[in-house]
């Protein structure tokens, strides 16, 4: 029997402050394949200013993820530190840094073409 890598998860729905992924609505969320968690940026030293940090993408390498969705936001307040971009090239990891509704649309042509793909979504500015 061959194994099947887990289909990273459908997001239900989102609006300002809120995505719904398998039944669970989150404030911000990281998606992977096989799972989703809400994002604490308090637990790595994200921030607006400090931008979403290397230990943020980590954790969604290590589950798997072959293709990295990051978003800035709706209103684009959300940075990306120069580190984290610079750990996603030297993994080789594809990834798109994007506005948050672009973001998902993005994240869900991927999933729907079998990527493995992750997600750090941030809801709202």
């Amino acid at each position: 029997m061959r194994d099947v890598a887990p289909t990273s998860p459908a997001i239900e729905q989102h609006g300002w402050g809120r995505i719904t992924v398998a039944g669970r609505t989150y404030k911000d969320v990281v998606l992977w394949p096989g799972g989703a968690t809400a994002w604490d940026w308090t637990r790595t030293g994200t921030s607006h200013g400090a931008g979403v940090q290397p230990a943020d993408v980590r954790a969604v390498l290590d589950r798997g993820a072959g293709h990295v969705i990051l978003s800035l936001g709706r209103q684009r307040r959300l940075t990306v530190h120069a580190e984290t971009m610079a750990l996603l090239d030297a993994e080789g990891v594809a990834y798109d840094v994007l506005p948050t509704d672009d973001a998902i649309v993005r994240y869900a042509q991927l999933r729907d073409d079998g990527v493995a793909v992750g997600a750090l979504i941030h809801t709202t500015c």
